[in-house]
């Protein structure tokens, strides 16, 4: 298995932006809330910055939607293959000064979230996947590594849930399926836990937007994970203008793990 060039050069791109979110954090973070009263800091704005310009060299001409851009109004004709970006996914978190948010970068085709980097700066922890390729990771700048998705078997199935976002309905999910073995993790590091095989099923049953999970999302799917509606079964599709961009409630499964 090899890292494609565009994937590696996707991967500088989110590091670039990473370090942005890191610098920003020793400041000042311009701390603001947007309309639907979410947070917003002097990072977000400058790591989009930084991933715009830098998608505009590499893909000219692909669509970008990002999260900020689109909180402006600046939505594009995503009617073909596109990108998604969440330039700090885990706002809420990097305002508390935890580790756990992360830089995202995904590649749409067909409704399918194909190409992704997901990156946790403060952590050094990088992860990419692509549906041809495979996935892989990498950590403290080590080189990228293919990722071994079954760490370890477990006789009972250990969840993760959101750190922020944890409800009743995920807690009621849990519980009807038997699952007491619960890590609690911030941002889209929620998914990638899944795609390391340190964890088997991801409950959300809160909102999240599409930025919020693609990146994610695409290298669990190169891991062979999948992330279902949790209403139908079906496969979470992205370019949803019809809601905003809104994720309907979904389950997501490590590679391996039969939905139930």
């Amino acid at each position: 298995m090899t890292v494609p060039p565009m994937l590696r050069k996707l991967a500088d791109l989110a590091v670039k932006a990473g370090e942005e979110t890191l610098r920003i954090r020793d400041g000042d973070m311009d701390l603001r809330h947007k309309a639907d009263e979410s947070p917003v800091t002097a990072a977000d704005e400058a790591a989009e910055k930084v991933i715009l310009a830098g998608l505009a060299d590499l893909m000219p001409g692909v669509p970008v939607l990002a999260e900020e851009e689109a909180a402006a109004g600046r939505i594009p004709d995503i009617s073909g293959t596109f990108l998604l970006v969440d330039p700090l996914d885990g706002t809420k978190s990097y305002i508390a000064g935890r580790d756990d948010f992360t830089v995202n970068i995904a590649r749409i085709e067909n409704g399918e979230p194909v190409t992704g980097v997901v990156l946790a700066p403060a952590k050094g922890w990088l992860l990419v996947g692509d549906r041809k390729a495979g996935a892989f990771q990498s950590r403290d700048g080590a080189p990228l590594e293919p990722i071994r998705n079954r760490v370890e078997d477990r006789e009972k199935l250990r969840a993760v849930a959101s750190l922020n976002h944890r409800d009743a309905e995920t807690d009621a999910w849990l519980a009807a399926h038997g699952i007491t073995d619960v890590v609690a993790a911030g941002s889209s590091l929620k998914l990638c836990l899944l795609a390391t095989g340190e964890a088997d099923v991801y409950p959300r049953f809160g909102p999240t937007m599409e930025w919020d999970i693609a990146a994610g999302h695409a290298v669990l799917a190169a891991t062979g994970g999948r992330v279902l509606v949790a209403e139908t079964g079906e496969p979470l599709r992205y370019g949803k203008v019809e809601t905003g961009f809104l994720n309907p409630a979904f389950i997501a499964w490590a590679a391996g793990i039969s939905p139930r």
